[in-house]
């Protein structure tokens, strides 16, 4: 028989509509838009917002968002909404939200605050002023049974503050969702794998053609284009805050496992990977020998320059690069050499292929040329843009 305190969680938390908002790099958020709007068993209609995509669901959509969307950042979960002018009616309104329903006892929080136009604007007395709210709470409420969890398990809350009006919003992912659960370690100045998933995205690729990642550094497209070739979810090797919450379902979630691994297939295009560095090639052939579902992934140490994409295959697909720019690189005029050599040689050897190359942003590579479509996109602190074309 459920308890009282599993009931309440039933009806307040895994039995009801919540408002939940993807956060989203800039210029990503019409593709995160495109892939909640297309996954499965969401609810709630997306809708664009400033900074990401909101939608309202019940709790095990927030579990599929979490796993299936490949550009989103985070997931949060509306709590609740106060309206306070003083620190001691911010306090008693926030210990009138059900923190015992959301959170898990013996969670370690951390807090994220935000104002704009507010009285209360100081972010640590806020940040106070929540703990104390949610540890009180606790303490009168909870349904703890006196064990303690051997894993330290860390919860962020945030809080935005607009013209008095503040937003309470659990995050429901934990680690940042590029973080999917496979590296170990990067290489120098990696792309993050939202970014890399976006860049295939807007390059049109489907997993039904070839693929070659030249200076693949850490692989993190070929390996972006080995999930989603194979129909895999980006979440699928990792773990998720709400895994800790009293709501959450572990039938429910193997239940939505097993849905999308029905889904899986071989990848049925080569997906190549080479670089120059012996080190990024092993560190690489490691992480695909410890991955099964990686293995489709082809890797050989060889420059770009030594490259010819006959040697890979004889049908023209796609050709993704990410030079060096920036302080890899050395000085601007160093980095537009070596970009107009890499378009030299795309232009020789991969007649007919796609392709997609991350530049400096206003770059001169766009002299001359026509047809070509422009994506800006920032990375590292850097605004560049997504050079993509056919050759």
């Amino acid at each position: 028989m459920a308890s009282s305190f599993e009931k309440r969680v039933k009806r307040h938390v895994s039995g009801r509509l919540h408002d939940f908002f993807v956060i989203i790099a800039p210029e990503l958020e019409h593709l995160c838009h495109q892939e909640l709007a297309a996954a499965p068993d969401i609810s709630g209609a997306p809708g664009l917002a400033p900074g990401g995509v909101a939608f309202q669901g019940k709790l095990y959509d927030g579990y599929i968002a979490n796993l299936y969307l490949r550009t989103a950042t985070r997931v949060l979960m509306r709590v609740g909404e106060v309206g306070a002018d003083s620190f001691s009616r911010m306090g008693k309104k926030l210990s009138e939200i059900p923190w015992e329903l959301y959170l898990p006892f013996d969670a370690a929080r951390r807090f994220h605050i935000t104002t704009h136009h507010c009285r209360l604007y100081h972010k640590d007395a806020i940040a106070g002023v929540l703990e104390d709210s949610i540890q009180s709470r606790m303490s009168r409420l909870s349904h703890n049974d006196g064990t303690e969890n051997a894993t330290v398990i860390s919860q962020r809350i945030l809080l935005r503050g607009v013209d008095d009006r503040f937003q309470i919003s659990v995050d429901s992912s934990g680690d940042l969702l590029h973080k999917r659960g496979l590296k170990t370690r990067g290489g120098r100045a990696p792309v993050r794998e939202t970014l890399a998933a976006a860049v295939l995205m807007l390059a049109g690729y489907t997993g039904q053609e070839p693929l070659i990642n030249p200076l693949c550094g850490s692989g993190t497209f070929a390996i972006e284009a080995a999930l989603m070739g194979r129909n895999i979810p980006p979440g699928w090797f990792r773990s998720f805050a709400f895994m800790n919450w009293p709501g959450f379902s572990p039938s429910q979630w193997r239940h939505i496992r097993d849905a999308a691994e029905h889904k899986f297939h071989p990848v049925s295009q080569p997906i190549f990977a080479s670089d120059k560095s012996l080190d990024a090639c092993q560190a690489l052939q490691e992480l695909t020998d410890a991955h099964e579902m990686l293995q489709g992934v082809q890797i050989v140490q060889r420059d770009f320059f030594d490259l010819n994409p006959s040697d890979v295959t004889h049908q023209a697909g796609l050709v993704v690069i990410n030079p060096p720019y920036g302080k890899r690189m050395g000085s601007r005029r160093e980095s537009r050499i070596l970009i107009q050599d890499m378009m030299c040689k795309l232009k020789s050897d991969y007649r007919g292929w796609r392709f997609v190359m991350i530049v400096p942003e206003r770059s001169d590579i766009r002299d001359g040329l026509s047809g070509w479509k422009y994506y800006p996109v920032y990375h590292g602190g850097l605004r560049l843009e997504l050079l993509i074309g056919k050759l």
